[in-house]
Order: structure tokens, then C-alpha cells, then sequence
């Protein structure tokens, strides 16, 4: 498990990177310019449940699983996001989207979500 959270920390971060760098080509950064905060690196390591999850959820089918990976991201970005927005540390705000909840989640991203968890369940999987 300690493998994993590691393994889902820094993929996540790299996502991230990743993610915001294309967005800031997509708003005529040149640069590409991509960041994350320290903070992520262990909200990202909670995906490292997925590898002992997949055994219960293996025969159910792959759109349901990634319904449920995206809910399980979804609960995971609020608590957390609303945990670090309560101390003034929140690396995110989303306030300033049309389809954000508290500003912590948005809900635009689910289908970001849904195939990030497939992505994880595979490697990780791949990993054990």
C-alpha cells in the first residue's frame, strides 16, 4: 500500500503538471507553464485504494466502476478542499466556474475523473 500512495502521489502530480501547463498553452502562455502544490501529493496518494478496492469491484463493469472512481474523487477533492479551504491553505478555487459546488469540486470534470480512475485501476493493478 505504501508503494501505491507513492506511486499515486507523484502520478498525480505529474498529471497535474501536465493538466494546468496544457491549460496555460489553451490561454496563450507560451511556456506552458504547469504547477501543483505539496499539499496534492497525498490527496493523490488516497487513489492508492483502488488496487485493494478493484478486487471487490473487478466484475462489475467498467462503466459502473469508473462512476464509482469519479464519486470516490469527487468525495475525496471536497473533504479535502474543504478541510484546506477551512485553514486558508486550498491549492484550488473554482469558485469562478459555472459548474462548481463550494468551489472546491466542479463537476465539469467528472468525465476527467472517470477516466483518471480507470487510468489508476490499470496501473496499479499492472504495479501488484
Amino acid at each position: 500500500m505504501k508503494r501505491n500512495f507513492l506511486l499515486c502521489g507523484s502520478l498525480g502530480w505529474c498529471m497535474e503538471i501536465f493538466w494546468t501547463g496544457f491549460h496555460s498553452l489553451l490561454d496563450g502562455q507560451g511556456t506552458m507553464m504547469g504547477k501543483t502544490s505539496l499539499l496534492m501529493f497525498p490527496i493523490y496518494g488516497c487513489a492508492a485504494v483502488i488496487a485493494p478496492l478493484y478486487r471487490y469491484l473487478a466484475s462489475i463493469p467498467v462503466f459502473l466502476r469508473g462512476c464509482l472512481y469519479t464519486f470516490g474523487i469527487f468525495f475525496t477533492e471536497f473533504l479535502s478542499g474543504s478541510i484546506l479551504k477551512h485553514f486558508g491553505i486550498c491549492p484550488w478555487d473554482y469558485s469562478h466556474t459555472p459548474f462548481h459546488f463550494r468551489g472546491v469540486i466542479r463537476l465539469d470534470y467528472a468525465p476527467v475523473w472517470f477516466v483518471t480512475g480507470l487510468l489508476f485501476e490499470k496501473i496499479l493493478i499492472k504495479s501488484s
